[in-house]
């Protein structure tokens, strides 16, 4: 048996993955130490490694695959996802992965993991022969980058990366709504997704069922905001360079 073609096998491996060849942890954990001293395999963090590729001399593993690996729940999620789809061809070099499971943030071959509370399962898929990613829908994507619009992407990503986005399935976008039942979020994702409804397949109803859970309140699109215009349908202000619709200046609008 050689060990190094057996863990290639696998993108990201655990020590108890070796010690199946093995049954014995010492001789499991000396034999990745044999490897990494040979330059054969790179520890991640704490039990978490990769081998070298002899072709490339870089780790096996991608970033995303890496992602996946960190905890039994883990899942790339928000602009990480949208890079896994191709939606922006920005290089970020920060991995958002949403876990139940906490783990602190850490840094690996240039790119920093970052920590982000998982707000449940559904809407999370497992692309076939992608060695082991699970990544969020195009459409909880959606709704996961504008509802933390200001804590991840910023606005204007978000807007850059729906103008990039294609079709969406709007039953999946109700859906994920309904379950973080958020009037806020209903007025984002009114406004936003409505300034590109013909590109991303929307229709009418969906936008009226968006405007119906939106409440009363006058709110902020971001809090990076400093100005804009309000609009009316939306109860938001909202970036004056957007092609606003019933829209006006902000200090002409009571909020």
């Amino acid at each position: 048996m050689n060990l190094y073609f057996e863990l290639l096998k696998k993108p990201v491996f655990h020590v108890e993955d070796v010690n199946k060849f093995y049954n014995n942890l010492d001789s499991a954990r000396s034999a990745i130490k044999r490897l990494m001293k040979e330059n054969m395999v790179v520890k991640i963090r704490n039990d978490m490694y990769t081998c070298i590729s002899g072709e490339t001399g870089q780790p096996v593993a991608n970033r995303f695959q890496i992602a996946c690996s960190i905890t039994p729940t883990s899942y790339i999620s928000h602009h990480t996802a949208m890079e896994y789809y191709g939606i922006t061809d920005q290089v970020f070099y920060e991995v958002y992965v949403s876990s139940e499971t906490f783990f602190r943030d850490f840094e690996f071959d240039g790119y920093t993991y970052h920590y982000v509370m998982s707000k449940g399962s559904d809407g999370i898929d497992t692309p076939a022969f992608s060695g082991g990613i699970r990544v969020t829908t195009p459409e909880r994507t959606m709704i996961d980058s504008i509802k933390d619009m200001d804590k991840i992407s910023g606005m204007e990503e978000v807007i850059q990366d729906i103008s990039c986005m294609k079709k969406l399935q709007e039953k999946r976008l109700l859906s994920y709504l309904e379950h973080l039942s958020n009037q806020f979020l209903y007025q984002k994702t009114g406004f936003l997704l409505s300034e590109q409804k013909e590109q991303l397949g929307l229709s009418d109803d969906f936008f009226k069922e968006c405007q119906d859970k939106i409440g009363k309140s006058k709110r902020y699109l971001s809090r990076d905001l400093a100005d804009g215009v309000y609009n009316d349908r939306w109860r938001l202000v909202v970036p004056q360079q957007l092609n606003v619709k019933n829209g006006v200046m902000i200090e002409d609008a009571t909020i």
